[in-house]
């Protein structure tokens, strides 16, 4: 099975999200090249929320470019076989974390949302992985800063998709 192959079926389990569903379809459908970053229309990308349910936390980075705290994520690579592949490699990239594991279910979420250009938007599927216990994190080249933060914290310093990505995913805990 193909990456491409792999994120279709993947977005066939998003009822709940119907409308962002087929609009990641359609785009799917009208760019051929819509996995990849060199598609500027927009591109799929994987991401995923680093979890320490022992301690009732997760690690955020500082993103760089956009100066906000997100989720580790990022764009998918020739190399990535699913995108679950892809979320669990930009996780331990940007983490600096060996040994996480993907929250089982697949995906948490779907979220798409505009990007400085040249590209235009970003079409994220939202994966969640738990960090073993005692995982110490490293600063990758991508952040500013990589840092724990309390559920009740999120909030005050993440935008709202990195609050809705928590929520979900700690239903599923």
């Amino acid at each position: 099975m193909s990456l491409y192959d792999d994120t279709v079926l993947v977005l066939k389990g998003y009822e709940d999200q119907e409308e962002l569903r087929q609009a990641y379809l359609e785009h799917l459908e009208t760019h051929p090249d819509g996995l990849w970053k060199a598609c500027t229309d927009g591109h799929v990308t994987a991401s995923a929320l680093v979890f320490d349910p022992e301690r009732g936390r997760v690690l955020l980075t500082l993103h760089r470019k956009l100066r906000m705290w997100l989720q580790m994520g990022g764009h998918c690579e020739p190399g990535d076989a699913t995108l679950a592949a892809a979320a669990l490699r930009e996780a331990a990239e940007e983490s600096g974390i060996a040994g996480l594991s993907l929250l089982p279910g697949g995906p948490v979420r779907l979220d798409r949302h505009p990007i400085p250009p040249p590209c235009h938007c970003h079409f994220d599927v939202q994966y969640a992985v738990v960090a073993p216990p005692g995982a110490v994190q490293e600063i990758s080249d991508e952040s500013l800063d990589l840092r724990w933060f309390g559920y009740d914290e999120v909030a005050d310093v993440a935008d709202e998709s990195v609050v809705r990505l928590l929520e979900a995913a700690r239903a599923r805990l």
